[in-house]
């Protein structure tokens, strides 16, 4: 199987529920990650540095942040007069709840598929923050004979709506489904990374939509286990899932430790996004930044430690931030005092401000406000 004959599907809003707090004016999709990425970039760079070359982007609400970052897809090389980067707005005006949010998805872009000339879908959510060779997917898929096969994770299951949890054998044969309750605890579980035939993706959207089915986890996936040949396939690296603002915070954190960017930001696997053209970083004198990601733009006059600053923040002196998330163009004004916080887009903290939270309970500043 070539990676040409596959289509790219990218669910943009699909758990925007989850991470409220940096989704009510932002898709998923366009999350800020790890000081100049979003969610989407990593899915995208999957896709392409495997061979994919045309990928659709499943949209719903609050999309235009979204396609002000991806543009024509020319970062990852998917600006071109065939296929290439497809942004596929809502065809249906009902507001759906986020449990029949991938049908309804899907049911929105049967022209798109039923007009694409390639054999395979392959299926990606936004807040998977994984670099995955897919190529072992691709190839394990063919050699299986597979009908279906997921990428699977075992650890502590997401706290997120019908999260697939997998009984399977030593060859990855998939026995048994069941959906994760809340707080379930440790177990083999989906991280929606689904790989299947297009004819056969028609066909049981088209069986489930004559019937009204309103889940494609359960009425596509789980129902037809029996008559399907369907296998399991365990990630490997770096491989995380974000659904809340806590594991968001968590997730950042985890890459402050250099063997967790090299996993991730592989140079054989490149993660690409957006050039924003800007100066490099200027430290002023007297400034101190231990154990932290700086981006370009940013202006440091102040200490930073075991924090991630985005493109275009300044960070004034006297300003001390630690185990901290300033987004792009926020100004920590002079001898403020940070300690877990989340700062989104063009924040402003004035002078002399002290606020604290937790690692376990970190404090949030949402998108433009002054404090």
């Amino acid at each position: 199987m070539r990676a040409n004959k596959i289509i790219g599907i990218i669910y943009s809003n699909i758990y925007d529920y989850a991470l409220s707090e940096l989704t009510t004016l932002r898709a998923m999709s366009s999350v800020p990650f790890c000081s100049r990425y979003r969610f989407v970039d990593f899915p995208l760079s999957n896709f392409v540095n495997c061979g994919i070359s045309k990928v659709g982007i499943i949209t719903k609400s609050n999309y235009q942040s979204l396609m002000d970052h991806v543009g024509t897809g020319k970062a990852w090389d998917l600006s071109r007069k065939r296929e290439g980067l497809y942004i596929l707005p809502p065809f249906s005006e009902s507001q759906s709840t986020e449990n029949r949010g991938r049908m309804e998805g899907l049911a929105g872009i049967k022209n798109f598929l039923a007009n694409s000339k390639e054999e395979y879908v392959l299926f990606s959510d936004c807040n998977v923050i994984c670099n995955y060779d897919l190529k072992k997917l691709i190839n394990f898929h063919a050699k299986k004979n597979s009908d279906i096969t997921i990428i699977y994770k075992h650890g502590i299951v997401p706290n997120l709506h019908n999260i697939m949890l997998f009984d399977h054998d030593d060859d990855g044969k998939i026995n048994k489904i069941t959906i994760a309750e809340k707080n379930h605890g440790v177990g083999d579980f989906s991280t929606n990374i689904i790989l299947m035939r297009k004819s056969l993706l028609e066909r049981l959207l088209n069986e489930a939509i004559s019937l009204n089915l309103k889940s494609f986890t359960l009425d596509i996936i789980q129902a037809n286990l029996d008559k399907l040949n369907m296998y399991t396939l365990e990630c490997d690296g770096f491989f995380e899932t974000v659904d809340s603002l806590q594991s968001y915070f968590n997730i950042s954190m985890k890459l402050l430790e250099p063997e967790n960017m090299k996993i991730l930001f592989n140079k054989e696997r490149p993660i690409y996004t957006k050039d924003r053209d800007d100066m490099p970083a200027i430290y002023g004198l007297g400034s101190n930044v231990h154990n932290s990601l700086i981006a370009d733009g940013c202006v440091i006059d102040g200490t930073v430690e075991n924090s991630i600053v985005f493109r275009g923040a300044r960070i004034a002196k006297g300003a001390h931030i630690k185990n901290c998330i300033i987004m792009q163009d926020s100004y920590i004004s002079e001898n403020v005092k940070l300690d877990c916080v989340i700062a989104d887009k063009n924040v402003v903290v004035k002078p002399n401000n002290v606020l604290a939270g937790a690692m376990t309970y970190p404090v949030f500043i949402g998108k433009g406000i002054t404090i």
